[in-house]
């Protein structure tokens, strides 16, 4: 059975931190490139950060350069990021992605709430 958990979300003030965590179980998670998407009320779904399996190439939106780091640990199944001067514009629900390397196929998490306020 295929998993996609996130967690990690929470209530943070402005200039906060948080980690997400995705932990992923029931497939091959070294064949799957790894992103995080963001929904806030009203917008679409957004990438936010994508590490590739293979050569480790990661991407990031311009919005969350230098404040934001995904990362992977292939042991775990497990998928990060790492969240750092958090402000209003980044409260969403926070999406962790899976896709396959060789075909189509795709996995979504439940999402879990961030939100940034004072």
């Amino acid at each position: 059975q295929v998993q996609v958990v996130e967690s990690g979300g929470g209530l943070v003030q402005p200039g906060g931190s948080l980690r997400l965590s995705c932990a992923a179980s029931g497939f091959s998670f070294s064949n799957y490139d790894m992103s995080w998407y963001r929904q806030a009320p009203g917008k679409e779904r957004e990438l936010v950060a994508r590490l590739s399996t293979s050569r480790g190439t990661i991407a990031y939106a311009d919005s969350v350069k230098g404040r934001f780091t995904i990362s992977r640990d292939n042991g775990k199944n497990t998928v990060y990021l790492q969240m750092n001067s958090l402000n209003p514009e980044d409260t969403a629900v926070y999406y962790c992605n899976a896709q396959s390397v060789f075909s189509r196929l795709a996995f979504w998490g439940q999402g879990t709430q961030v939100t940034v306020s004072a």
